[in-house]
């Protein structure tokens, strides 16, 4: 499952600099799948999908930090627990119900991100 981002954040930005996937991006930032992955040019996702990792995509959010779903890994692979939540002052990182994948999914998509 991948963490969310709640509308409790105070945009503090303790979040950013802890990921290992660089799947979190401040509010109205455009994201790229090439930001702190192995990943540049034409890739395919583990979904099928098609993109280019070095063009800029659509904020998830233009309120607040954000994290980007198909970047995320709850750390898996790094840390033993997702590092955004940790250091999260006001506990607004939080399990994506929407979002539900196996740690067995997680690590691969771990492996995908950086080539591994």
């Amino acid at each position: 499952m991948a963490i969310i981002i709640t509308d409790e954040c105070i945009n503090c930005g303790a979040c950013e600099p802890e990921c290992p996937n660089t799947a979190i991006y401040e509010g109205a930032d455009d994201w790229r799948y090439k930001d702190g992955t192995a990943l540049n040019g034409k890739v395919v996702l583990p979904d099928g999908t098609e993109v280019d990792a070095d063009a800029a995509q659509e904020p998830v959010s233009d309120e607040f930090y954000y994290i980007v779903p198909s970047k995320c890994t709850e750390c898996k692979g790094f840390h033993e627990e997702p590092q955004c939540a940790a250091v999260c002052p006001v506990d607004c990182c939080i399990p994506d119900d929407n979002h539900v994948e196996s740690e067995e999914t997680l690590l691969q998509r771990q492996a995908f991100l950086h080539k591994h």
